[in-house]
């Protein structure tokens, strides 16, 4: 299951990872600016971005969720049966991949912040994004 939503994740980092070439495909510099609604195109891409990271966040801290209690469930198990060594072998297994998917918190953190410069750089005199509340 982790390994879709592994997959999953891959495919929504796109707008991230295209986000350079996205902004100088639709970011007029100021000699196009009259050209194209910056602050339009500025918005929708705030407004995708911001929809993206979300829907990571929770895709992430979902699988995270769900292998804790797997752990949890294991453990538990593991306490009642010392001798047996494959329960204790899958629960090593689950604890490498509860790691992994909170390593992957850290990533999303890099991505995000790294996407939110580059878009206020480009953005910042064509949109003001509305407050966090």
């Amino acid at each position: 299951v982790w390994q879709r939503k592994e997959e999953l994740l891959k495919v929504m980092r796109t707008i991230d990872d295209r986000i350079v070439h996205e902004l100088n495909t639709t970011v007029p510099t100021a000699s196009f600016a009259g050209k194209i609604d910056a602050g339009q195109t500025c918005k929708q891409l705030y407004e995708s971005l911001m929809a993206a990271h979300a829907s990571r966040d929770r895709v992430i801290k979902s699988c995270i969720a769900q292998t804790s209690a797997v752990v949890k469930n294991l453990r538990e198990e593991r306490e009642k049966n010392l001798d047996d060594l494959t329960l204790l072998k899958q629960l090593r297994k689950e604890q490498t991949k509860l790691k992994w998917m909170q390593s992957e918190l850290n990533v999303e953190e890099v991505v995000n912040d790294r996407s939110w410069k580059v878009f206020n750089e480009r953005c910042r005199i064509h949109f003001k994004p509305p407050k966090s509340e």
